[in-house]
């Protein structure tokens, strides 16, 4: 079982507002690109996603619950498909994503017993509190061209440091794939 983190970044290593939902000065930055830069499965998830498990905060699992059902490309057809845990303190009804369920309680143990790989995308307080536990084994990010200035950053400027090895980094479009695996693990 690994923890993969999969995340869309900016330049600057801001993750924060990447659709422009939230509203902040720079948000949005996700999609100035065009949508060809996150269409289709770009962090080559492939089988992983088919056996893995997503892990999703609430507002993302919200976000997406919306998104992805509607759609019917063959990408769309894996994301639907593939199990979710939704970690939520406020939701109990996950039932309008298909294969959706909450988190039975404590975040850290319940990532700790899944056997699978599991699949972190989004989610920023769930990605933090797994790397408080050196739990991610794997960061999947697509870096876009863009700085943004302020926002929240995927590594916070404080913590105890992690020494990472890149295993890929191709350029795809305007966009760069890079994928870092923890060293020695």
């Amino acid at each position: 079982m690994s923890v993969i983190v999969i995340a869309f970044t900016t330049l600057d290593g801001i993750v924060s507002d990447p659709d422009g939902r939230a509203g902040t000065p720079g948000g949005g930055w996700m999609f100035r690109q065009g949508p060809e830069a996150v269409a289709g499965d770009k962090f080559r998830l492939g089988a992983t996603l088919d056996e893995g498990i997503l892990l999703l905060g609430r507002t993302t699992w919200e976000q997406f619950s919306r998104l992805w059902p509607g759609r019917e490309d063959a990408f769309a057809a894996r994301m639907n498909a593939a199990a979710k845990l939704v970690a939520t303190r406020t939701r109990t009804d996950v039932s309008a994503w298909a294969n959706s369920r909450v988190v039975d309680g404590d975040l850290v143990d319940a990532v700790g017993q899944e056997r699978r790989d599991v699949i972190v995308t989004g989610s920023l307080s769930v990605v933090r509190a797994l790397m408080a536990e050196d739990l991610v084994d794997e960061y999947r990010l697509i870096t876009f061209p863009t700085v943004v200035g302020t926002g929240d950053r995927l590594f916070p400027g404080s913590g105890t440091p992690v020494d990472l090895e890149c295993v890929s980094a191709e350029q795809t479009g305007r966009t760069v794939f890079t994928c870092y695996r923890r060293a020695g693990r």
